[in-house]
């Protein structure tokens, strides 16, 4: 294990360990339940996106790397207006300086993209065009390492949802919420047609495909418990998510929706995705 994968863990499990005691003591206040529900919906929306695989066993190619890309925008504009910038003026509040705010939520990004590399690097998991990766991947088939993939893919949408509404402040958790909500429902689709091609039941597609959005409540608590708390544990925390969450959409989303060769397409979904969630952002923030 690396030095900077250490040092990522050592510091997640601190801000945690701080933080959950506090929140237990709350009794699971109010920003872990808006967190948990948060999380529910981008289940809900990944499962509602599946559903459509019940009739359909595909859709063009230049279509679903348009809906990709899509998600993609979406999750880049959450990102940078509802992650990024709110954890910059966080941490500006608390240090009185705009420096180390920001350095503060840039170290939190340094540490979502070692968590995320540590999670590629010990999770068994399977790439479409670059094939499988990690520790014992041999012991699982095609279909597992897949949604072992997809697992990775939403863990980090799920931390932005907690880490949005650990304050309670609808202002901050609305924009994130919706935007991964909306963009989960084409993502959900496109899971489960990838699952139609190795799954022979078209409903056990659509089953798989629907849980694998169970990782978003789940890693809405982890998000919610690791920003809530100690002050500098916010912004900090609003990095993570946001680091973690460019770097899956650098590393896996864009790749993928250029590898049929439609990357205007893809480049359009996403600009009209980044627009939209823009928009959102303005409307709901």
């Amino acid at each position: 294990m690396s030095l900077g994968l250490l040092a990522a863990l050592v510091t997640v499990i601190v801000i945690l360990s701080q933080n959950l005691a506090g929140m237990l003591s709350d009794g699971f206040s109010k920003p872990v339940r808006l967190a948990f529900w948060a999380g529910m919906g981008g289940f809900a929306a990944t499962a509602i996106g599946a559903l459509p695989a019940l009739f359909i066993r595909a859709v063009p190619a230049k279509v679903e790397d348009s809906m990709l890309g899509f998600a993609a925008g979406m999750m880049l504009a959450a990102s940078s207006f509802s992650l990024i910038i709110p954890g910059m003026d966080a941490g500006t509040l608390i240090y009185s300086s705009k420096v180390y705010g920001s350095l503060l939520v840039v170290a939190g990004m340094i540490i979502g993209i070692f968590l995320m590399l540590g999670l590629e690097a010990f999770t068994p998991h399977n790439h479409q065009n670059a094939g499988s990766f990690g520790p014992g991947h041999q012991a699982y088939g095609g279909m597992m390492l897949f949604v072992f993939a997809i697992a990775l893919h939403n863990l980090p949408e799920g931390m932005a949802f907690g880490v949005s509404f650990s304050k309670g402040d609808m202002a901050v958790g609305l924009p994130v919420s919706t935007a991964i909500a909306i963009q989960d429902v084409p993502e959900g689709l496109a899971v489960a047609l990838a699952l139609r091609g190795v799954v022979k039941q078209a409903w056990k597609a659509v089953l798989i495909a629907a849980l694998t959005g169970a990782l978003e409540p789940l890693g809405a608590l982890l998000g919610v418990f690791l920003a809530g708390g100690v002050p500098f544990a916010y912004p900090m925390a609003m990095g993570i998510s946001a680091g973690a969450m460019i770097f899956v959409v650098s590393h896996e989303v864009i790749p993928e929706t250029h590898r049929n060769g439609h990357q205007t397409f893809a480049t359009m979904g996403l600009m009209v995705g980044f627009i939209m969630m823009m928009i959102l952002d303005t409307a709901l923030g």
